[in-house]
């Protein structure tokens, strides 16, 4: 995307970077770290609780930011939406809050190819409830197993006893963009009662959202992936079942009125955002989500598509039967998320490797170890694009693969 470099400063103090590692972490543009800096110079005092101009200041920023949110995923309310410290917080107050919902008859059902934090804390809830915890297989192309005579069918999975389900809406390892429209019109055709939980966390920084249209109950994602602040994340949910959920921390915020032998607590949002926030995080989310909504997120998702299409290509000329890509044959559109093995070379040497080149990718499971272990590897490699790459980096990418392969 033309320029669009030129918004992000460490091209400007690393100008040899080839950064590839956006799916675990994004960088920050200049209207990012402004208005960071603009809270922490200028208004740095705490939200909700002052009564003079600065605290007013200060808490009109942060709310605001539940009002871009909300726009963002064409959420009905911005009383749905939650800060947390990242969509791992997010998806563990669930976990924590829905417990009481389930028992030893009831069902969780997950992916294989889910991130660590939509797997284990389903798998531990279930450990604690005495839940069944069921596994969505992957077929021969690495797409869900949930497709019979050309349509989406999970009654394999679903029935009349899950009380959950949990599933990505892009993986962070695959890339492809999961058909969420059929399949949760599939799971409610089979169980109306079903929770339905959607980790988004790798969808929101490329593809547009609208969790109206989606029908799901909770939706999560985090602010360091889609070009905001570390320790910030979002936990969506409609309306009455945030309402009927408990809190999950007490004290701070979250408090109506406290006596010596009870306390009350406040409504939705406020229920579930005990103590002071990280304010300037939660305001450089609302800059980034400015940002990336000028750029346009169809656009974002269209440059990235092209450049994993490129980047496919190249390595299939440049290495052959040699490399591997993972989920190259999938049927369903993709983010910039190519994740591949060289053979008879560990993912670590050939990251350690490019890293010396000033080239950034990442190396292991990515935090989807059932899923390698699915697919018969221990490790992989992957590049992720962003709106900040282009072909330059593409190339770059193929010559420092053909470094490696000639050292190693």
């Amino acid at each position: 995307m033309l320029n669009i470099k030129n918004n992000f400063p460490i091209f400007k103090k690393h100008q040899d970077l080839v950064y590839l590692d956006s799916a675990s972490s994004s960088l920050k543009p200049q209207s990012v770290i402004n208005a960071i800096n603009e809270y922490n110079s200028s208004y740095s005092v705490n939200v909700h609780r002052g009564l003079y101009p600065l605290a007013e200041k200060a808490s009109l920023e942060y709310e605001e930011t539940r009002d871009v949110v909300a726009k963002f995923i064409n959420a009905p309310s911005k009383d749905e939406i939650i800060f947390t410290r990242n969509a791992t917080e997010s998806l563990n107050l669930l976990g924590y809050t829905l417990e009481k919902e389930l028992n030893s008859q009831s069902e969780i059902v997950i992916t294989i190819a889910e991130h660590h934090a939509n797997f284990v804390t389903w798998q531990q809830v279930a450990k604690k409830t005495r839940a069944t915890f069921s596994l969505i297989d992957i077929d021969e192309n690495t797409d869900l197993d949930i497709y019979r005579n050309g349509k989406v069918d999970l009654s394999m999975y679903v029935s009349s006893n899950t009380k959950i389900v949990a599933l990505h809406y892009i993986s962070n390892v695959l890339g492809r963009v999961q058909p969420l429209n059929e399949i949760i019109r599939s799971i409610r055709a089979i169980n109306p009662h079903v929770y339905i939980i959607v980790d988004a966390a790798q969808a929101s920084p490329h593809h547009v959202i609208d969790v109206r249209e989606l029908d799901c109950d909770f939706l999560v994602f985090s602010s360091h992936k889609m070009c905001g602040p570390t320790g910030v994340g979002v936990l969506w949910g409609k309306k009455a079942l945030l309402e009927k959920l408990p809190p999950f921390l007490f004290g701070g915020d979250m408090i109506d009125e406290v006596f010596t032998d009870h306390s009350t607590f406040a409504k939705a949002p406020g229920k579930f955002e005990a103590g002071t926030p990280d304010i300037s995080g939660v305001i450089g989310l609302k800059a980034a989500i400015q940002f990336l909504t000028n750029v346009g997120l169809e656009k974002i998702q269209e440059h990235e598509m092209r450049l994993a299409q490129l980047t496919i290509e190249k390595m299939k000329q440049a290495f052959g039967e040699s490399i591997h890509i993972i989920g190259q044959n999938s049927k369903f559109d993709r983010i910039g998320v190519v994740s591949f093995t060289f053979e008879g070379i560990h993912p670590h040497d050939v990251a350690g490797m490019l890293g010396e080149e000033h080239i950034c990718i990442r190396a292991g499971h990515h935090c989807a170890m059932p899923l390698h272990t699915r697919l018969g590897i221990n490790a992989s490699n992957r590049a992720s694009f962003y709106l900040y790459n282009n072909e330059e980096d593409v190339e770059k990418l193929i010559e420092g693969l053909r470094k490696v392969k000639k050292i190693l």
